[in-house]
């Protein structure tokens, strides 16, 4: 009978102990999840503590971020992130990669966001959150500057459209009864137009404003533009909405104050989110 009583004396002794080690146990994953939400924290609070944002970018890519001749990486998404952050508060660190890099880089948290004319669209969104537009572009139709037949996509039937041939502008030209001819980009389409080698070429209308820029005497110009227009933004990892929503407004605020207008029509001439 005693030896029954020490039994379950020490078994009552080691059903304690193991409660107290769940306890124990619960305690300490509870004390790592407190940990893990401190060190996930609020990544606008994390980007304000370290007075800099991290932003991916190519630098290669004119006119939205590229090296000028001097060597300093500029650009129109250069300059309204380096507004944006301004507006923030803070400095940008920009951090430069191949488009292939950009994504992965956002993945694995080498950067807090992307700005690098990110079109959106809804693969991208699925995993990504977006800011709100900055940059708004359609396809134009572009002629020759004494062409007066062509207004429209629909009078570029039969006539000849200079194409890259695997791009989409090209199925656009295909699909309005053009013939295409193939070249290696916009310029080469710019000079067969200028030449009256060929009628037309459709292409992106930033595009169209950045050739402009560079060289407003040539004779070509815009008879026509698509209604569906494609837009552009800076690009964040989900679960980081108080970020968006600070770059959302500092973006408002810069519209609304004329700010975003100035840098716009920096580089191409006009306000290209209109």
């Amino acid at each position: 009978m005693k030896k029954l009583s020490v039994l379950f004396a020490l078994l009552l002794s080691f059903m304690f102990i193991l409660s107290a080690c769940g306890t124990s146990g619960n305690k300490s994953t509870n004390d790592n999840k407190k940990t893990g939400t401190n060190q996930s924290a609020d990544l606008l609070e994390k980007v304000k503590a370290n007075g800099k944002i991290l932003i991916g970018t190519e630098g290669t890519y004119a006119p939205f971020t590229f090296h000028d001749s001097s060597g300093k990486l500029t650009g129109f998404d250069v300059e309204v992130a380096e507004e944006v952050a301004k507006r923030l508060g803070v400095k940008v660190d920009f951090k430069e990669t191949q488009w292939d890099s950009l994504f992965a880089g956002l993945d694995a948290k080498r950067f807090d966001m992307i700005a690098n004319q990110v079109g959106i669209r809804p693969d991208r969104q699925e995993k990504y959150d977006f800011s709100d537009p900055y940059i708004s572009s359609a396809g134009v139709l572009i002629a020759h500057k004494d062409n007066d037949k062509v207004k429209a996509f629909e009078d570029i039937k039969g006539l000849k459209a200079a194409q890259s041939l695997t791009s989409n502008y090209a199925d656009l030209a295909k699909k309005y009864g053009a013939t295409l001819v193939g070249v290696e980009g916009f310029t080469q389409a710019v000079d067969l137009i200028a030449s009256k080698r060929v009628d037309v070429h459709i292409n992106d209308k930033i595009a169209f404003l950045d050739f402009k820029k560079q060289k407003p005497d040539a004779p070509v110009k815009v008879v026509a533009t698509e209604a569906d227009a494609s837009h552009s933004g800076f690009m964040f990892r989900k679960n980081n909405q108080t970020l968006v929503d600070a770059v959302n407004k500092a973006l408002k605020d810069m519209i609304d104050d004329g700010t975003y207008k100035k840098i716009s029509e920096k580089w191409f001439g006009e306000d290209v989110l209109k």
